[in-house]
């Protein structure tokens, strides 16, 4: 199999492709001119975004539907993608806009016929369902170590059944992709209303479950939350209203809630910031207790005083170690993020509660004796396997503290 050639004129250095008999249906073209060829899968057309790499072995279909990659070309490192087909019950987002999740997915091998007693839809249709585009067959490990080496490039993922590519005008296209950084997403995948949500974790042999009965009332700040972190919210007790990103917290403090959820989503912070943070400041300031994940941890980080950077490869994947401070225990966490908090920008008010080992960045927060806290992981994931649920009973901790109060 061909590796990446060395740069020069675009359209000129290409990867090869491992079915050299079959003609190829799929290119992926990045900014620099670097084309890699496969065979087309799911949906076709053309598409630009970040290309970055997923290191999880299981939960692509979770991945492909979380709304945190917007905006995002997802190469999976595994090379076996598939093979448990999909289902309706491991969906993360309920937004069906087509701009509301992942752009393509890249992989290494075919797509087998799933073998498992779950699916209900080969991943091939799902992903024309959905109007993912999709290449296999490409050399993933050759790709993940230019993004490794080089950071992640934008880059376009064409799919033309004839097998015709204007690579030139693809080049062209991933160059104009202005990029993440700067990118406002969490607007697109919000919810355009709000909504509640009392639906609790699957359980073996049955499916999902209901809230009985509440203790808590959490407003949940949608910036393009995942459907299983608002089952953990409602294990633990809470009866979950859902808002819009752009709620203010006038609208969110009068639906009088015993805690405020600031949930992960896409994009970069610092634009989502500008409409976002004078809001999420007076939700600090109201006394409630708050709770951030993913890019609500971003968020919160800014409004406390702090600062985000833009990552050079970005953590993806379900094999992250991280440490907590608060318990001195190592967790295996699920990581989806390109942007991260700057620790040392941090104020006093504020502890560093979190921390990858893996770089050394920053993993967690909390403020005001706990009461404000956040995590850059997703807790509600399960690689370790449970090893941040403790994180939803902390945040009901909280809220039964307030009360007592």
């Amino acid at each position: 199999m061909g590796g990446v050639e060395a740069a020069g004129t675009p359209g000129e250095h290409t990867q090869g492709w491992e079915h050299e008999d079959t003609p190829t249906t799929a290119r992926v073209v990045l900014a620099d001119g670097t084309v890699f060829e496969g065979h087309g899968v799911g949906a076709t057309g053309a598409a630009p975004g970040e290309v970055c790499f997923n290191t999880a072995i299981t939960g692509y279909q979770e991945v492909l539907t979380d709304p945190s990659y917007a905006g995002q070309i997802i190469t999976f490192t595994f090379p076996h993608i598939g093979n448990v087909g999909t289902n309706a019950e491991d969906m993360e987002t309920s937004n069906d806009n087509a701009e509301a999740g992942v752009i393509g997915c890249i992989l290494k091998a075919d797509i087998t016929e799933p073998a498992n007693y779950r699916s209900t839809q080969h991943l091939d249709a799902w992903l024309k369902q959905r109007g993912i585009i999709g290449i296999s067959g490409l050399d993933t490990r050759a790709l993940t170590n230019l993004i490794r080496e080089n950071g992640m490039p934008n880059g376009v993922i064409a799919h033309a059944p004839d097998g015709v590519f204007d690579i030139p005008a693809l080049t062209q296209q991933a160059r104009s992709f202005p990029g993440l950084e700067g990118m406002e997403l969490a607007g697109k995948v919000t919810t355009s209303q709000q909504y509640d949500w009392d639906e609790t974790s699957w359980v073996w042999g049955k499916t999902y479950g209901h809230l009985a009965s509440a203790k808590h009332h959490v407003v949940a700040l949608d910036f393009g939350a995942k459907r299983n972190i608002l089952r953990l919210l409602a294990d633990q007790g809470c009866a979950v209203t859902v808002v819009p990103a752009t709620s203010t917290a006038d609208d969110i403090l009068a639906l009088n809630p015993d805690g405020i959820f600031l949930a992960n989503g896409p994009g970069d912070p610092a634009a989502t910031a500008d409409y976002a943070l004078p809001e999420i400041k007076k939700l600090v300031d109201s006394g409630k207790p708050i709770f951030g994940i993913c890019l609500g941890h971003q968020l919160l980080g800014r409004a406390l005083g702090g600062t985000t950077r833009k990552m050079h490869q970005g953590h993806h994947g379900a094999n992250h170690p991280v440490k907590d401070f608060t318990t001195g225990k190592v967790e295996i966490t699920s990581m989806n993020h390109g942007f991260a908090v700057d620790a040392a920008s941090l104020p006093d008010t504020v502890t560093e509660t979190h921390r990858s080992l893996f770089d050394g960045s920053n993993a967690g927060l909390e403020a005001f004796g706990g009461r404000v806290f956040s995590v850059q992981h997703h807790p509600e994931a399960s690689p370790g396997p449970q090893d941040s649920h403790y994180l939803f009973a902390r945040f009901a901790d909280r809220m039964a503290e307030a009360k007592g109060k």
